[in-house]
């Protein structure tokens, strides 16, 4: 899609804003079910922290994704600003589900996920 964009979409690193899109999207859906998957355990009481985490790096994921998805006007400070919270979200996802990762397969999955996307918002930031 961001080769058919017909702005000029200047100097910016379509392979990295591509990069970046996708991971966030992935990320977001692993951090979903990983959430769900949480409260179907026996221990919830537990994962009230991971459910949470899991949660609030979802919803972050998403709104990047989406707002990377639009070039017309945009704004390089808003773009810094949300893929540096989107990357500090999925680091502090991972390391939770990373607590959690030996005992349910879920929390491995989501980690690594989150350890791509943030990965990824890390690549961009650095093209930006």
């Amino acid at each position: 899609m961001l080769s058919t964009h017909p702005a000029d979409l200047g100097s910016v690193d379509k392979a990295a804003f591509a990069a970046c899109i996708a991971a966030c999207l992935e990320c977001s859906q692993s951090c979903t079910a990983c959430a769900d998957a949480c409260l179907s355990e026996d221990m919830v009481s537990e994962l009230t922290l991971c459910i949470r985490t899991n949660l609030d790096c979802a919803d972050v994921c998403a709104a990047t994704a989406t707002i990377l998805s639009r070039h017309t006007g945009s704004n390089e400070t808003t773009l810094r600003a949300i893929v540096e919270a989107c990357r500090a979200a999925c680091a502090s996802c991972a390391a939770e589900c990373e607590k959690h990762a030996d005992m349910h397969e879920h929390c491995r999955i989501c980690a690594e996920a989150c350890r791509r996307c943030e990965q990824a918002c890390a690549e961009l930031l650095a093209s930006l």
